[in-house]
């Protein structure tokens, strides 16, 4: 096999240890108006991260859950969203899990039990 059809492969492999979720804003962005990821994380394994991309690649965070009880779900955590990341009122986000000596796979519905958008406005 040559080398360029095995960093292609390799280009492939990237993207199948990921979901993708596109999820659209309820309403366009008003002056003063943020946007930020709001994420359930269930029961991860100690140590385990959840990274959050763009499909395009660009890192938005990695959330670390610290001090969770084994066997108890990590909670809900906040990742801020640039505007640039949204187009045409949607975004589409890449989500990885990262395990320590393990590689980087697509987290179940019950390690990423939810995700959604979140608007917070300026005051008036």
């Amino acid at each position: 096999m040559s080398l360029a059809a095995l960093v292609f492969f390799a280009f492939l492999a990237q993207g199948f240890g990921a979901r993708v979720v596109t999820l659209v804003l309820p309403h366009t962005l008003r002056t003063g108006e943020t946007v930020s990821v709001e994420v359930k994380i269930g029961v991860i394994q100690h140590g385990a991260e959840i990274e959050i991309t763009t499909t395009s690649g660009r890192l938005l965070g990695v959330i670390s859950p610290y001090g969770i009880r084994s066997g108890r779900e990590a909670g809900i955590y906040t990742v801020p969203l640039p505007a640039d990341a949204i187009s045409n009122g949607r975004v589409s986000l890449r989500l990885s899990l990262n395990q320590h000596g393990e590689a980087k796979r697509s987290p179940t519905k019950d390690e990423v039990r939810n995700i959604r958008l979140k608007i917070a406005g300026t005051s008036h």
